[in-house]
C-alpha cells in the first residue's frame, strides 16, 4: 500500500500546486523533486534525475517538436491561406453554408501541413471570418467552424501531441500519425455535414454567393493551381513517413524546409518573418522542453516506487467491463481539458493510463488517437480551451466571448459523436497503420 499512499499524495500535491497558478514545469519538477529527497535522499538521486532528464531530452523523437512548429509557423505566414480561401469561395460559394464547409476543409488541409492548431485557426480567423460575415453569415456559425475545423490540426498527421504521446507511451509515431488518418477525416466529414444540413434548411445561417460574385468554370479550374503547393508538402512530409524513407523526425525536417521553400515562392519570406516565427518556434519548444524535464523528474519518482504495476494489477481485479475503465478515462480526459493544455495532460496521465489499458487488451495506437480526439474537445471547452482564446484575439468586437461559446457548442456535439464512433470502430484507427506497415515497427 506504499506505493499507492505515495502516488496519492504525490497526485494530490501536484493538484493543490497547480492550483497556485505555478507553471507545470516547476509543479510536475517541484513535486518530484521533493519526494525524491523524502524517499532517497538528495546525495545521489538527484544526480540521477539529472541524467535520467538529460538522456530523455536528446531523445531523437523530440526533434520532430521543434520542425513541425516551425513549419506551422511558417505556414501561416506564407500566404497560402489566402489564396485556399479564394479557391474554396470560388467553388463552394454558391452552395448554402459553402463558405464555412470550405473553410473546414481549407483547416484540414492546413492540419496536414502543420501539426499544430494555432496556424489555420488564427489564419482562417483573420481570412474566412470577415468574408463570411460580410456575406451574412450567421456569427455562430462563421466562428464555430473556424474553431473546430483549427482543432483538427493536432488529429490529422503530422500531430504534436502524437509525438508527445508516443514518446511518452513508447508508441510508434508513424503509427499514430497513420492512425489520426481516418478519424481527422471523419470528424472533418461530420462537421461539413451538419453545416450542409442546417444551412440548407436554415438559409439565412449560411447564405449562397449572389450571382454577381460567382465565377465562370474557366476561373474555377485556374485558382486550382493554389493547392499544387499545399499537396507538394503533405506529400513530402507524410509520403516521407508512410514510405518508411523518413521516421517522423526526419520528415519534420523535411516539412521545416519545404514551409520555408513554400513562403520563399509566396514572396513572403524575408528576415522579419524568419526572425518572428524563429523566436516564436523557440519559445514554444522551450515551453515544452521544460515541461518534459518536470514530468521526468515526477515520474521517476512514480516509475521507482512500483506505481505502474500496482496500478496494473489493481484495475486487473475491478470486477467492472474493460469498456467502463475505458470511458472512465475519457471522462476523465473531457473534465481534465477543460483547465489543462493537452502536453500537461499527457505528462501527467499517460504513463498512469497506457499500462492499464494495454492490461486490458486494448491497443495503445488506438487509445493514443482517442486521448487526442478528445484533446480536440479541449481546444474548444471552457474556460481553457485554446481556440477560444484564439479566436477571441482575432474577431470583430461585436462578437463577445458569449458568442464564441454558444458557436462551438453544436460542434464539440460532432466531436463527442466521433470520439464514440472511433470507440465502438477501432478498424478506423488500426486499418491504415496495418496496411501501411504490414508487421514493420
Amino acid at each position: 500500500m506504499s506505493g499507492l499512499l505515495v502516488t496519492l499524495v504525490m497526485f494530490l500535491a501536484m493538484v493543490v500546486i497547480l492550483a497556485t497558478g505555478l507553471p507545470l514545469s516547476f509543479c510536475l519538477g517541484g513535486v518530484g523533486a521533493v519526494f525524491i529527497i523524502l524517499l532517497w535522499g538528495a546525495k545521489n538521486s538527484l544526480m540521477v534525475v539529472a541524467y535520467s532528464a538529460f538522456t530523455q531530452t536528446m531523445n531523437f523523437t523530440l526533434v520532430a517538436l521543434p520542425m513541425f512548429i516551425l513549419m506551422g509557423n511558417v505556414l501561416g505566414r506564407s500566404g497560402i491561406a489566402d489564396d485556399l480561401y479564394t479557391m474554396i469561395m470560388r467553388w463552394m460559394g454558391p452552395v448554402r453554408g459553402g463558405l464555412a464547409m470550405g473553410t473546414v476543409l481549407i483547416c484540414t488541409l492546413f492540419a496536414a501541413m502543420a501539426g499544430i492548431s494555432g496556424a489555420a485557426t488564427v489564419s482562417m480567423g483573420l481570412i474566412a471570418l470577415p468574408s463570411m460575415l460580410k456575406r451574412g453569415y450567421d456569427k455562430r456559425i462563421a466562428v464555430g467552424c473556424i474553431s473546430a475545423g483549427g482543432a483538427l490540426g493536432i488529429l490529422i498527421p503530422p500531430s504534436i501531441p502524437m509525438i508527445l504521446f508516443g514518446w511518452i507511451a513508447q508508441v510508434s509515431v508513424g503509427r499514430l500519425f497513420l492512425g489520426g488518418v481516418m478519424p481527422g477525416l471523419l470528424l472533418s466529414f461530420l462537421f461539413c455535414l451538419y453545416i450542409g444540413i442546417r444551412c440548407y434548411f436554415q438559409r439565412h445561417l449560411g447564405p449562397a454567393l449572389p450571382p454577381e460574385e460567382r465565377v465562370t468554370w474557366g476561373e474555377k479550374f485556374v485558382s486550382l493551381k493554389t493547392v499544387i503547393l499545399p499537396i507538394f508538402l503533405v506529400l513530402a512530409v507524410l509520403g516521407s513517413i508512410f514510405s518508411g524513407l523518413a521516421t517522423a523526425s526526419e520528415a519534420g525536417a523535411v516539412g521545416a524546409a519545404g514551409s520555408l521553400v513554400c513562403a520563399a515562392i509566396y514572396r513572403r519570406l524575408n528576415w522579419a518573418v524568419v526572425k518572428e516565427v524563429t523566436y516564436e518556434t523557440l519559445r514554444l519548444t522551450g515551453m515544452i522542453m521544460w515541461i518534459v524535464i518536470g514530468a521526468v523528474c515526477f515520474t521517476y519518482v512514480y516509475t521507482a516506487i512500483g506505481a505502474p504495476q500496482l496500478m496494473k494489477e489493481l484495475i486487473a481485479t475491478l470486477p467492472v467491463s474493460p469498456w467502463i475503465v475505458i470511458i472512465v478515462i475519457q471522462l476523465i480526459y473531457i473534465v481534465l481539458g477543460m483547465f489543462l493544455d493537452p502536453t500537461a495532460i499527457i505528462m501527467i496521465t499517460v504513463p498512469v493510463f497506457v499500462p492499464v489499458i494495454t492490461v486490458l487488451g486494448f491497443d495503445p495506437v488506438w487509445f493514443g488517437v482517442l486521448f487526442v480526439v478528445n484533446m480536440e474537445m479541449a481546444y474548444l471547452t471552457p474556460p481553457f480551451g485554446f481556440n477560444l482564446f484564439y479566436m477571441k484575439g482575432v474577431v470583430p468586437k461585436s462578437i463577445t466571448m458569449g458568442d464564441i461559446y454558444r458557436s462551438i457548442i453544436p460542434f464539440v456535439g460532432l466531436q463527442a459523436v466521433g470520439l464514440a464512433i472511433i470507440m465502438l470502430f477501432p478498424q478506423l484507427v488500426l486499418w491504415l497503420p496495418g496496411l501501411m506497415f504490414n508487421g514493420r515497427a
